[in-house]
């Protein structure tokens, strides 16, 4: 049956057997609920990007880790990334072997490089610094590096990750040196990658980007000097519908796919080449599969703003104050839908005054104890959760095929928070 807002998760059946309210009586509020059956789907979806036999789905790990989704993930047919000891050691837990995973780190120690070749992984590097300290660390290993193609793109200056204002990536011009280093350790140069930024909605700048790195890639395989390559990686970003309320558009896959099939079925036949592209996803498989739900537990006025306080502190969700990100918020009340709307801020518990999950948004008027629905918070959710103001983390559930919820992380406990303490 309708809810007072919640014709999104209506469509898409999204609690299966259950309801956002039965859900939040067994497992408590805030929990992050997940449906299997949209994270197949969207897997499925990039899988059909191209039917090229060296085209690869590489499920960037950090947008979310929990092993019960990165098995679902590895089930459909993709690799994935690590970024970091505990990436890499959740990936193996769900199940990923080496050749199925790549190790893509920013500023690491040499121990961290060390285990990660030691792993049996290619391991990318973004400076001339990191690459010598790859080299001095595992002489002879294999090494990937990330080239800033000078293309960014994204939704916040803080997920642009090439252009002239990004830590990340080598520049083009610095190429040189890139072999003189490798040279020097013996090490195979095994790949190319780059990654533009994140969510993006067009095709158009991630196709432009592509060219460029399949560009320097003909270039130095004309020179002889990328013999070793395995993996030509173009990194992700891609974008979700993040406005569903106000219809916004998908990114147009049809039209992505055609122009990622082209290029490397092409550059493939110019280059006899045999091996591997990546794409580089992490939001848009997880994102969508996933509602934050949480509980209304004051309301009140200041001056002429309404206030909705809730239980979501952003402990639970960052996104919105990190990067100023919207999420479509559902409402739950086990009434029918109501048009009559007003302007309200919806708040969490943590004590800071930038703790706001929503600024002034038109939605039927809050509640006490209303349960809320933040869709599209399956990336870069959880995995930025803390326990500030020693608060614990919650519960994460999964909406099975069958349409039953099962519990994949139970919620974090007082006992939990003082466990690691010494003294």
């Amino acid at each position: 049956m309708p809810d007072v807002r919640s014709s999104i998760t209506d469509a898409v059946h999204f609690y299966g057997s259950s309801t956002p309210r039965e859900l939040v009586r067994e497992y408590g509020s805030p929990l992050y609920v997940y449906n299997e059956t949209i994270l197949r789907t969207r897997c499925r979806e990039l899988l059909g990007l191209s039917s090229h036999p060296g085209f690869r789905v590489n499920y960037s790990a950090k947008a979310n880790t929990n092993p019960a989704l990165l098995r679902i993930i590895r089930e459909e047919g993709c690799v994935a990334d690590a970024m970091s000891p505990g990436e890499l050691y959740l990936n193996k837990m769900a199940g990923f072997t080496p050749d199925e995973l790549l190790y893509v780190c920013n500023n690491v120690p040499a121990e961290e490089l060390a285990a990660a070749v030691d792993a049996g992984l290619i391991v990318s590097v973004d400076s001339l610094a990191q690459l010598d300290l790859l080299g001095r660390t595992r002489p002879g290993c294999r090494a990937m590096v990330r080239l800033n193609p000078g293309i960014g793109a994204g939704h916040h200056q803080k997920v642009i990750t090439a252009g002239k204002k990004t830590k990340f990536g080598i520049s083009p011009a610095s190429l040189p040196e890139v072999f003189d280093i490798v040279n020097a350790h013996k090490m195979r140069l095994s790949g190319l990658n780059q990654h533009i930024g994140s969510l993006f909605m067009e095709p158009e700048g991630y196709l432009n980007a592509m060219d460029v790195l399949l560009g320097i890639a003909s270039r130095l395989r004309s020179e002889g000097r990328l013999n070793d390559l395995e993996i030509l990686d173009f990194g992700g970003g891609f974008g979700i519908p993040y406005h569903k309320y106000e219809n916004q558009p998908r990114l147009d896959l049809a039209a992505l796919g055609q122009g990622i099939h082209q290029r490397i079925s092409e550059w493939s036949a110019q280059n006899n080449y045999k091996g591997r592209f990546y794409v580089e996803p992490g939001r848009y498989i997880s994102a969508e599969c996933c509602v934050l739900l949480g509980t209304v537990t004051a309301t009140k006025s200041n001056a002429e703003t309404a206030y909705a306080g809730s239980d979501l502190g952003f402990n639970v969700l960052m996104r919105p104050v990190l990067y100023d990100a919207f999420h479509d918020i559902e409402i739950y009340r086990g009434t029918a839908p109501e048009s009559e709307t007003v302007a309200q801020t919806i708040v969490g518990n943590i004590c800071e005054s930038g703790d706001i999950l929503a600024h002034n948004r038109e939605l039927p008027r809050l509640k006490e104890n209303d349960i809320l629905g933040v869709l599209d918070a399956g990336a870069y959710g959880y995995v930025m959760a803390s326990t500030y103001n020693s608060r614990p983390r919650p519960a994460e559930v999964l909406i099975t095929k069958n349409g039953t919820p099962k519990l994949i992380r139970r919620r974090e406990t007082l006992e939990d928070l003082a466990a690691l303490f010494t003294d």
